[in-house]
């Protein structure tokens, strides 16, 4: 499966010591980790305090964490500091797409940070909102297109639709990231899916399997019983482009109770390559639970014609 962030350089960072254990439950919502040379790199928001990466060489062990984006004076997000950040390699440097509440729109907007490694510092390069800035927008991530063209896949969230029906968009941005340079377009809504039962679309990740199939996961609420639960579905494009009908698939990739060991909620998945070679899959899980924090899952993928399916847990 060709997704983003395949063959990033390694970069000499002078961390020797790895004392976070991922069996102990490494803290974090909606983790995105990015590999590069031999390194694993766990970016996850620490609120006000900005953004922190974790660095491991072999996903067991993690360094203690870095903070790789300190809000500067004056910073223009007023709360919800900050959501989902993740950090994709574009033309040798290094971005950060994360969301905010933002005083310059008074609504969620993404925001982009460069930086020359993956440990930054981070700055700010699209003055503080490369989104709509009448929307509510979380969850940007990097797409690129079949022509080599940069595009931002995000989501128009449901707290701005007058339904409450969240929607996943895409435009296109300009080569620098800095901007959107198209309109953008509705790939689909929260509600296109049999199994999905709240007006949510989290955590959109692409990737393009092996026969040209370009396939999303992506995250929802399941209908489960009298109520609903944190999962992570897929869909794929009928026309292998953004712009295609995007067919949701029945049964999601995660959820609680999909397999007996699945015992709790989670979602807001991405996946990359080890250094194995092997397609792998991080999430959050529990979403929500009374003793147990939401932490990080990593998981072996087997790749489909069409979808992606998990495999063992990596422990």
């Amino acid at each position: 499966m060709k997704i983003s962030n395949m063959n990033v350089p390694g970069y000499a960072h002078g961390i020797t010591e790895f004392p976070n254990k991922l069996k102990d439950r490494i803290f974090c919502r909606d983790p995105f980790i990015l590999r590069a040379g031999n390194y694993y790199y766990l970016y996850r928001s620490v609120h006000e305090r900005g953004i922190e990466c974790l660095v491991s060489p072999d996903l067991l062990n993690w360094s203690e964490p870095v903070n790789v984006f300190t809000p500067p004076e004056g910073f223009h997000g007023k709360k919800d500091l900050f959501w989902a950040p993740e950090c994709h390699y574009y033309k040798g440097k290094f971005h950060i797409f994360t969301s905010v509440w933002s005083s310059l729109t008074d609504h969620r907007c993404i925001s982009v940070y460069r930086a020359d490694n993956p440990l930054g510092p981070f700055e700010d390069i699209a003055d503080g909102c490369v989104s709509p800035r009448e929307w509510d927008c979380i969850d940007g991530t990097l797409y690129i297109d079949e022509d080599g063209l940069p595009w931002m896949v995000f989501v128009h969230e449901w707290t701005c639709m007058p339904d409450h029906v969240g929607a996943m968009a895409a435009a296109r941005l300009s080569d620098d990231l800095t901007r959107l340079v198209s309109e953008p377009i509705r790939l689909f809504l929260a509600t296109d899916g049999a199994w999905c039962g709240a007006g949510v679309t989290d955590g959109p990740f692409t990737g393009r399997t092996e026969d040209g199939t370009l396939m999303m996961i992506w995250s929802n609420f399941k209908k489960d019983g009298e109520g609903v639960s944190y999962a992570v579905g897929a869909a794929y494009s009928d026309n292998g482009r953004l712009d295609g009908k995007w067919i949701q698939q029945d049964t999601p990739v995660y959820c609680k109770g999909l397999k007996p060991e699945y015992e709790y909620e989670g979602g807001h998945a991405m996946m990359f390559y080890g250094s194995d070679g092997r397609l792998k899959m991080t999430f959050h899980a529990p979403n929500s639970h009374p003793e147990v924090y939401e932490h990080v899952h990593i998981y072996n993928v087997e790749e489909l014609s069409d979808t992606v399916r998990l495999s063992e847990r990596v422990e």
